[in-house]
């Protein structure tokens, strides 16, 4: 796990691509979301230096795996660039999903942790205005984040309250995503017990 001052080449290219369309997308206050940025605490994390770089160039997730068996708490978001990718987005979610589902049965010891991904096939977010953004990269690339579970849950939770989420569940079909997460999220906090 790397820091983007130690990357090489296109590796560099890559975190300064995604650092920048953060900064004009993620960070930027967007009325869909109750007047917030898409992502309100991805500015805090950049300036802070708690985001992190991990470079996948193979089939398999074996990087991944190990992402999340060494994982450090010295970073909010591990960022895991998939150069290989599988090619099929309803795969590569599916997958993600399993994962998730995985580590909750304590596949990998620590259960808290969240997974999702980005595909370069996904379907735009028309919520996110980054038509104007201009990509650096011809070669496409997937991107998974892996967060602590718990993070992730109470700060939806808190943006919940502000109607961060309101147009969005409205418009798009996440509810089963949100409640998924909360109920890996009760399982890590209160194990088999009803909820």
């Amino acid at each position: 796990m790397r820091a983007a001052a130690f990357l090489t080449g296109d590796e560099r290219k890559i975190a300064e691509e995604i650092r920048d369309w953060s900064a004009s997308v993620l960070e930027v206050e967007n009325e869909f979301f109750h007047n917030l940025p898409p992502c309100p605490y991805a500015k805090k994390a950049w300036q802070e230096e708690r985001v992190g770089f991990k470079f996948k160039y193979e089939n398999g997730y074996q990087e991944l795996y190990s992402c999340l068996s060494q994982w450090e708490d010295t970073l909010d978001v591990l960022l895991v660039v998939d150069r290989c990718y599988e090619p099929d987005p309803g795969r590569f979610h599916d997958y993600l999903d399993s994962l998730n589902e995985a580590i909750a049965n304590g596949f990998f010891i620590d259960k808290d942790f969240w997974v999702m991904g980005f595909h370069p096939d996904d379907e735009p977010n028309e919520y996110l205005d980054d038509e104007s953004f201009t990509h650096v990269m011809d070669e496409p690339y997937a991107i998974i984040f892996l967060q602590r579970l718990s993070a992730v849950q109470d700060a939806a939770d808190k943006l919940a309250k502000n109607g961060y989420y309101d147009t969005y569940f409205d418009e798009y079909d996440v509810e089963d995503l949100f409640a998924k997460r909360a109920e890996l999220y009760r399982r890590l906090t209160h194990g088999d017990e009803a909820a």
